[in-house]
C-alpha cells in the first residue's frame, strides 16, 4: 500500500494514542471527519492496522525485571522447531520470541517480578521444554529506548 503524507501522519497519531476520536484527528490533519474515518477503515481492512491494544506500565504491575534469554535447541529438525515454538507460546512470562541466526536459535524477552521469579520460571517452565540444549540470560540494567511506533 502506498502512503501519502496524511496517511503517515495519521498512522503516527494513532500509534501515539489510538483512543483519539476521528474528530480530534480530523482537526490535527485538516480533513473532514468522514475522510479520516475512511482512511482508518481502509488501513484496517487492508491489514495495515492489525489491532488496537493497551500498553501497560511494567513498573506498576510489578513485571519490570526484564530478561533476554538466548536459547539453543539440540537439533534443528522441523518437528523440534515447531514444538518449541508451540510450547513457548503458552508461557505468559515470554512477551516476545524471535527465531534468529547465529550462535543461538531464539531470543526470548521475559518479564517477571525479580531474580527469584526468573529462577522459578527457568526451573519450572523453560527448562522443562523439550529439545533445549542451552540457554544464556542477560538482564536489563536500564531501558534506553522502547517504542511500538513504526515511522513510515
Amino acid at each position: 500500500m502506498n502512503f501519502d503524507e496524511i496517511d503517515r501522519k495519521l498512522l503516527l497519531f494513532l500509534q501515539e494514542d489510538s483512543k483519539q476520536t476521528t474528530k480530534e484527528l480530523s482537526y490535527k490533519l485538516g480533513l473532514s471527519i468522514t475522510a479520516v474515518y475512511e482512511r482508518i477503515r481502509k488501513m484496517e481492512n487492508t491489514g495495515v492496522i492489525s489491532k488496537y491494544v493497551a500498553l501497560l506500565d511494567r513498573h506498576k504491575i510489578n513485571k519490570d525485571f526484564i530478561v533476554l534469554c538466548h536459547v539453543k535447541l539440540t537439533q534443528h529438525k522441523k518437528q523440534h522447531v515447531l514444538q518449541f515454538e508451540k510450547e513457548i507460546m503458552t508461557l505468559d512470562e515470554v512477551t516476545e520470541c524471535f527465531h534468529v541466526s547465529g550462535d543461538y536459535d531464539y531470543i526470548l524477552k521475559i518479564g517477571v517480578r525479580d531474580m527469584q521469579d526468573y529462577r522459578n520460571f527457568m526451573l519450572t517452565k523453560l527448562t522443562t521444554l523439550q529439545h533445549i540444549a542451552s540457554t544464556h540470560s542477560s538482564f536489563m540494567i536500564s531501558e534506553v529506548k522502547n517504542t511500538t511506533a513504526i515511522v513510515l
